[in-house]
């Protein structure tokens, strides 16, 4: 049993891996800061369902969850780092995994200066907090738009990702860069996990899933970029939690083959990695919307729009590190996934 404190306990993954970690005997400390960048009844819904009192809880204190007594969840920001060295000071932690940042693509582009404080200043905290107080692994949550311009398919973590095209993927790629500059200089064990399109109950209300949802229901139409020539890799919640955790149990111990004259960009000589967890399954995103609109028995109504700045046309993951170092293969049909948020967006909003 470990000692593990995963930030982003209000958010998407973080919720659904806490979940995972508890029912496994782990002790867990969640950490959010529950800011109001989507609809906070679906985080304060993720938050109760653990068993925590969102009447009890203020910022800077940790309150017990009144389901699993091995939980406890604590507002805070990463920014604050007085706040933050004393957390981790006090509760002595084996393992950290990284999940809160401020997400989204195209909101980077309207608010870039929350990028920064979250997901760099953020970030440096969290590495310099696990660096003073013995932490034996970090993970943390990279992303797929990481590969940016990068054409090559399917995106492996051995090709160059230098050209991100949003500030959001810029923020992610800062974080591997900084993670290895710790794990080669103080020999923090780090990973990063570049996830690709993730989706399932208690999705974020910003991604394509919940907002196509939506429209369908409400009868308004769904705006659908680049003239649907997208695709995605989507990939369900259960299978990120899955892989998640089969990394957070395996620490990097670095590569001795791994050579400055010819650098691989996804290992390092220090413990450091990278893992592309995602589908390997690229998805159409008309057939998405089909498959949407056959699990709701409703057609959308459909607004064909230029590609937004920002996006990508396509992902496609490539894990065969993931199968070779840690056994692993996302595998959840879309069919399936779409049908289980159909079920939980249903029950949550009674519609």
């Amino acid at each position: 049993m470990s000692k593990v404190l995963i930030t982003g306990t209000a958010g998407f993954i973080g919720f659904h891996l806490a979940k995972r970690l508890l029912e496994r005997g782990d002790q867990v400390v969640g950490l959010d800061s529950v800011n109001d960048y989507y609809d906070l009844r679906v985080k304060h819904g993720r938050l109760e369902l653990t068993g925590i009192d969102i009447e009890a809880v203020e910022y800077g204190r940790l309150v017990q969850s009144s389901v699993h007594p091995n939980y406890q969840f604590i507002k805070l920001q990463l920014e604050d780092s007085e706040a933050l060295n004393g957390l981790f000071a006090s509760e002595k932690f084996d393992k950290v995994i990284n999940l809160a940042a401020q997400a989204g693509v195209r909101y980077s582009l309207e608010n870039p200066r929350a990028y920064i404080d979250s997901n760099i200043v953020g970030f440096v905290n969290i590495l310099e907090a696990c660096r003073h107080n013995g932490v034996k692994h970090l993970s943390y949550a990279s992303s797929s738009s990481v590969y940016g311009l990068n054409e090559t398919m399917p995106f492996s973590i051995h090709h160059n990702v230098d050209h991100p095209i949003s500030l959001y993927a810029a923020s992610k790629k800062s974080n591997e860069l900084m993670a290895h500059t710790y794990s080669h200089l103080f020999n923090l064990p780090t990973t990063g996990l570049r996830f690709f399109t993730v989706y399932g109950p208690w999705g974020r209300p910003d991604m394509a899933l919940f907002l196509f949802t939506k429209a369908i229901l409400e009868g308004k139409p769904i705006n659908i970029f680049n003239n649907g020539e997208m695709s995605r890799d989507f990939t369900y919640i259960d299978d990120i939690v899955e892989g998640v955790i089969r990394v957070n149990d395996n620490p990097p111990t670095g590569n001795p083959e791994w050579s400055g004259k010819n650098p691989d960009p996804g290992t390092a000589k220090a413990p450091y990695t990278v893992y592309n967890i995602g589908n390997n399954s690229p998805v159409k995103l008309m057939d998405f919307i089909s498959i949407i609109e056959k699990a709701l028995g409703k057609e959308a109504e459909k607004n064909f729009m230029p590609m937004q700045a920002g996006d990508v046309a396509a992902t496609y993951a490539d894990v065969e590190d993931l199968i070779n170092n840690l056994g692993y293969k996302p595998q959840t049909s879309l069919e399936y996934g779409v049908g289980q948020f159909i079920k939980w967006y249903r029950e949550f909003y009674q519609v």
